[in-house]
């Protein structure tokens, strides 16, 4: 059901996702916005889930035509912000470098690493303004995850390392055991810059991974293919979809962790929206 009403739409949390996510929101309102820096992946819906104001947008745009080096991330996220939207939750396929993390697991992670290259990954183009990313995702978010999977009875694995690559190819054998071989335990497309760009906005941003296959490199991996990542998301997106339900009701509604403070006291180039 859409809602006809002319004013604008506000949310405070938002929720990036894809295939299987559309449908997540009650009395959707879709609205189009422009940013200054450019277009969203698509318009964002606006609802509600357990009377809260939620926002949904398509990562890759609605009908999936957005290879993540093409998204525009600063579109999305400014996008969110002027929509009053503060905590952000990201559901995401993940790769799993890890013979202990199959398919089909779910994971918090908690440090992020950067292998992507060409991506503008920062608002801050002019002046002196260095923003803190040691734990690339919000604590209290990360917390909410957590305790909203073992309401849900979901097994969610508590931290790990997920890193970025550009994509859209999936991983060498070789890359893969590189990767594996430092520690990381999950290999991603869209994690960055989503996340620095969150908190270059002061938002909330929690990633919440589902593994949908072994990398290349792993023990028990024959090679990536899209069809199998894109079945095992299938098979899952219910479970993960009831996760992130359950996530939304769950967190605290005032901020008191640091992506709420994280901009004091700096010189931003920009007005905030």
């Amino acid at each position: 059901m859409s809602d006809s009403s002319d004013a604008t739409p506000t949310a405070d949390i938002a929720v990036i996702g894809g295939s299987g996510f559309y449908e997540l929101l009650e009395s959707v309102r879709r609205v189009e916005i422009t940013t200054p820096y450019g277009a969203p992946s698509d318009a964002v819906s606006v609802g509600t889930v357990g009377g809260r104001r939620v926002a949904f947008l398509p990562r890759h745009g609605s009908h999936h035509e957005l290879p993540p080096h093409r998204i525009n991330y600063r579109a999305n996220m400014w996008a969110l912000r002027s929509l009053g939207v503060r905590q952000v939750l990201a559901p995401c396929a993940v790769g799993s470098l890890r013979s202990s993390l199959g398919p089909g697991s779910v994971v918090v992670p908690d440090q992020l690493v950067d292998r992507t290259v060409g991506r503008l990954q920062t608002y801050y183009d002019h002046g002196a303004a260095h923003v803190s990313f040691a734990d690339p995702y919000c604590a209290s978010g990360r917390a909410a995850v957590l305790k909203a999977a073992g309401e849900a009875g979901v097994d969610a694995h508590d931290g790990g390392v997920m890193v970025v690559v550009q994509g859209p190819r999936f991983s060498t054998r070789a890359e893969s055991r590189w990767y594996a071989s430092t520690g990381w335990s999950l290999i991603n497309m869209t994690g960055h810059p989503e996340a620095v760009l969150a908190r270059e906005l002061a938002l909330c941003y929690t990633s919440i991974a589902l593994v949908t296959d072994y990398d290349a490199g792993v023990e028990h991996g024959e090679g990536v293919s899209q069809d199998d990542v894109f079945r095992v998301f299938a098979a899952n997106v219910e479970r993960l979809k009831a996760l992130v339900l359950r996530t939304v009701d769950v967190l605290d509604r005032e901020r008191e962790c640091a992506c709420a403070t994280v901009l004091d006291g700096m010189d931003l180039p920009f007005e905030l929206p």
